[in-house]
């Protein structure tokens, strides 16, 4: 597979975004086309961050409510088999408090 440059990539998400290309393309002076690439690389970024963390949060938020009976029913059976446990042993050790 060819190896492609940042720039042709941008042309590509670009066009498949419907953004209109240039209409004569102009040499970029010495350095720019690094400087757009981490330009653009640090906008990306920036909104990839925000975009994953909400997307992120809605799965935990689901997850969690979809777990949250099946949790709630397990504490429950915790906690009254100990309750059980605890009122057999009293009652077994016979002392009157």
């Amino acid at each position: 597979m060819p190896v492609r440059s940042p720039t042709n990539e941008l042309a590509d998400v670009a066009s498949a975004q419907h953004v209109p290309a240039p209409a004569a393309r102009r040499p970029l002076p010495p350095g720019m086309e690094e400087y757009m690439v981490h330009r653009v690389m640090q906008r990306v970024d920036v909104v990839l961050d925000q975009r994953l963390r909400e997307a992120i949060a809605l799965v935990v938020q689901e997850q969690t409510r979809s777990v949250l009976p099946r949790l709630r029913e397990e504490i429950e059976s915790v906690v009254r088999h100990a309750v059980y446990e605890a009122v057999a042993d009293e009652l077994a050790s016979g002392n009157p408090s």
